[in-house]
């Protein structure tokens, strides 16, 4: 995941300074062909682009409308994908159109012309390494994770297509994602587990003639052995 900062410190939504206890991620994509971060977020950090319309959503009211999510996925100028933090986590944002505003934390992943079978593949795996992140940072599980679509169906969203009328296009689903985001917990518990574990260190002798201590060092050493030492008692 290529995790970056950019706060929208001049929308509404930031400055309205009201705060969540994240209990869920609400997936949801812009709806609009154009895959980069700068139509989205502003002002240039040198790594979006110049947005030569200024249009973007770090403004009061971006376009007239009361929006703000977590966290874009998309393009920077150079073509790569990152993600970019727009509000702190646990900030109220304006992304459900519905209660789940007080829920979820919301991340947009910025569309193309919804038929690039890489680019989707590459916003769809930061977005399952974002999803792994954020269930981490909140213990929280991939059951916590929701489309926008199903956030209308559960009644805590307003009625939207997202994502499902892009995903589909590429053989993926919710169900997909949130099978890919377990896998990864899963991945990442087995790693910490591992690096968990405890080394008993084995002593293998003890000598009162110095020359036999140095050459059991000499042997241990040979053996691989490398952080052998002798200690003086």
């Amino acid at each position: 995941m290529n995790l970056r900062k950019l706060i929208l410190t001049e929308n509404a939504c930031y400055k309205a300074g009201k705060t969540i206890v994240p209990k869920g991620i609400m997936v949801h994509s812009t709806g609009a062909n154009n895959p980069y971060l700068k139509r989205y977020i502003g002002p240039d950090d040198e790594l979006l682009g110049k947005n030569p319309y200024s249009n973007h959503w770090n403004q009061e009211r971006p376009d007239g409308r009361q929006v703000c999510p977590h966290a874009f996925i998309g393009k920077l100028a150079d073509g790569s994908i990152a993600t970019y933090q727009t509000l702190p986590w646990n900030h109220r944002g304006w992304h459900a159109g519905g209660s789940a505003n007080d829920t979820h934390i919301g991340l947009e992943i910025c569309e193309d012309n919804l038929t690039d079978a890489s680019y989707f593949n590459a916003v769809y795996k930061e977005a399952i390494e974002l999803c792994v992140y954020l269930c981490r940072l909140y213990n929280l599980t991939e059951k916590n994770i929701i489309g926008h679509s199903e956030g209308y169906k559960l009644g805590i969203a307003s009625n939207h297509a997202d994502v499902m009328h892009w995903f589909a296009k590429h053989g993926k689903s919710m169900d997909t994602f949130r099978v890919d985001v377990k896998k990864l917990l899963i991945e990442g518990d087995k790693s910490a587990t591992e690096e968990k574990k405890k080394y008993y260190r084995v002593q293998i002798g003890a000598y009162t003639i110095k020359a036999n201590a140095e050459a059991q060092l000499a042997r241990a050493k040979k053996a691989g052995f490398t952080d052998a030492f002798i200690k003086t008692e």
